[in-house]
């Protein structure tokens, strides 16, 4: 193993915001994005705030996946941290932007646990 763990940075903008100021759609996707991604959950915690926006983590076996929605502006900043080489933490980020409908991301991938922090990969999708 090159790396302790994997942490995905996901920004994700014209997503559908119904979908982003959904708490229990939001909760869903992301059990599903970590079980189909390999991964094991452990325990769920979601929030919704009023008048909009989510936030909430499933941790996993191998760590943890988060969400910040802002549906005003059509944005979420999602995470998916997974130590290990097991499970692909692109996989989980991939199927949530598709369940949200992002228009475009932003993806940055930073390796965890090798010392000084140093981008691995950055990939601009849509």
């Amino acid at each position: 193993m090159d790396t302790m763990g994997r942490h995905v940075i996901s920004e994700l903008w014209g997503c559908d915001t119904d979908k982003l100021n959904n708490m229990n759609f939001i909760e869903q996707v992301f059990v599903n994005a970590a079980l189909k991604a390999g991964a094991e959950v452990r325990e769920v915690a979601f929030h919704k705030f009023a008048p909009h926006g989510v936030s909430g983590v499933v941790i996993i076996s191998e760590s943890h996946l988060t969400i910040h929605s802002f549906p005003e502006h059509g944005y979420a900043s999602i995470d998916v941290y997974t130590c290990g080489d097991i499970i692909d933490p692109h996989v989980a980020a991939t199927f949530i932007a598709e369940e949200l409908k992002a228009e475009s991301s932003e993806v940055l991938e930073v390796p965890r646990g090798m010392g000084p922090v140093q981008v691995k990969e950055k990939v601009e999708a849509n």
